[in-house]
């Protein structure tokens, strides 16, 4: 049974020798968080768990106390089992919590109610902690400044060789436990479709490693010969899972029905990264980026150029960032496509501003990555008075001189201020690498980060007003 809360109680009043009391900010973030618009979102996913989660079973962590735990992980940048460590362990935030003298849940029990929390929630609380932003007068959505940036998906760094044998470790673990499951039926498939070939993979592997470091023409035909042979135990693997999903799919028990969609979704990907693999080495062929699968366990994962110095590519998603002055972000949009130009992002910046804040903001700032003369009437037509965005290319005459002026000058300036945000966020709301899995574990882990992130950065600025 879902509970909202646990009965109140003022712990610093146990023990008011200690002079216990929540800092300033985080007692306005205490306030903010008992808005009731976040609290019915948060309930409205966390009673999807069970078809009667709401009004059967044993009392549940309440939903109060999973928002707030929730928050502050990503608040401080905690792991579930070290924001249940330090919660249990202070007073202070088991009444920020509002655990009180109760049980703090497990950092096993967070991660089940965490994962009810999906990416639109996320989306409709960040524009709530904006709503409230307006409301007190934090933000007024006069100036936007827009950009991209990337968070890294959690995968090793992918070469072909590695994917192959990520590949053939886990259809080998499956293909075991698919031999438990079919019991008596597995002896009619033989020893051999149930052989695991890790052994052979890691061998080669080693040996690739070894001929990749020489240097010469002969070693380029040997490299190719073992990536041969690689490919040829991948090949082997496949069709030994394969012969194995069709008797899985023709047992009746709970046991081999489980394993139909593990070895259902690992089979096309081993095929993909040996074709790459052939592709790239054996016929010396270019793959395009949007054809590379970089990871077997976050296929989503895309390549990012960042045309950075040190790091020219990074594997994950590209995130969009909109930040109203007062430094609240407004919107995020985590996007489909790795790489390439921005300019088809504004429009959806633009709109969901307006949607906001009732109105266009009077000065939209962005980099070149946005330039193009539609972009530039979209956001006139829009309502924006000053609009800086730079010149992609070499600038007409009366271009330049516009560019020079004092008012272009200042709001490109004030573009350069996302750059910063965007480094906050990667460093201090755990936006550098995402730590949940698949397209919506990313949609919540950069919900979450940016949610935290506001209403952090609301309670500061009221509590530095009040002090």
């Amino acid at each position: 049974m879902l509970r909202d809360r646990h009965p109140p109680a003022d712990l610093f009043a146990l023990v008011p020798q200690l002079g216990l009391r929540l800092e300033p900010q985080l007692a306005q973030l205490d306030r903010l968080l008992d808005d009731d618009s976040l609290f019915t979102a948060v309930r409205d996913d966390l009673v999807k768990r069970f078809p009667h989660t709401r009004t059967h079973g044993r009392p549940s962590t309440p939903v109060e106390v999973i928002l707030r735990i929730l928050v502050v992980m990503r608040l401080y940048n905690w792991s579930f089992e070290r924001a249940e460590y330090f919660v249990n362990d202070s007073l202070v935030l088991r009444q920020f919590c509002r655990v009180y003298l109760q049980r703090v849940p497990d950092d096993t029990t967070l991660i089940r109610w965490a994962k009810l929390v999906g990416p639109d929630t996320l989306q409709a609380l960040n524009d709530r902690a904006v709503q409230l932003a307006r409301g007190l007068k934090v933000t007024r959505g006069r100036r936007l400044r827009t950009d991209t940036t990337a968070v890294a998906a959690d995968i090793h760094y992918p070469t072909d060789s590695a994917l192959i044998g990520d590949s053939v470790r886990v259809l080998s673990r499956l293909l075991r436990r698919a031999k438990e499951a079919l019991g008596g039926a597995a002896a009619s498939l033989g020893r051999e479709a149930f052989r695991s070939r890790v052994r052979s993979v890691r061998h080669l592997t080693r040996e690739l490693h070894g001929i990749a470091r020489r240097k010469g023409a002969d070693c380029r035909d040997t490299l190719k010969a073992a990536y041969g042979r690689l490919i040829g135990i991948a090949k082997r693997t496949a069709g030994q899972a394969q012969r194995v999903l069709t008797a899985l799919e023709a047992s009746a028990t709970p046991t081999a029905q489980q394993l139909v969609p593990a070895v259902g979704a690992f089979l096309p990907r081993l095929a993909r990264v040996t074709r790459q693999a052939w592709r790239r080495v054996i016929n010396g062929e270019a793959v395009p980026a949007k054809e590379k699968l970089v990871s077997v366990f976050e296929p989503q994962a895309q390549i990012v150029p960042r045309h950075k110095a040190g790091q020219a590519v990074e594997f994950g998603r590209k995130v969009r960032l909109d930040e109203a002055e007062g430094g609240i972000v407004t919107a995020y949009r985590v996007l489909g496509q790795g790489g390439g130009q921005d300019y088809g992002q504004l429009a959806d910046c633009l709109a969901t501003h307006c949607r906001l804040f009732g109105r266009a903001p009077r000065l939209l700032a962005a980099d070149r990555g946005f330039s193009t003369p539609k972009n530039e009437q979209l956001a006139k037509a829009s309502g924006v008075t000053r609009v800086c965005i730079p010149f992609a290319g070499r600038a007409p005459p009366e271009r330049q001189r516009l560019e020079k002026e004092r008012w272009f000058r200042r709001g490109y300036r004030f573009r350069a201020g996302i750059e910063g945000r965007a480094h906050a966020l990667r460093r201090d709301f755990g936006l550098r690498r995402c730590r949940y899995h698949g397209e919506t574990g990313m949609g919540r882990w950069v919900g979450w980060g940016v949610l935290a992130h506001n209403l952090d950065r609301i309670a500061g600025a009221v509590a530095r007003r009040a002090g």
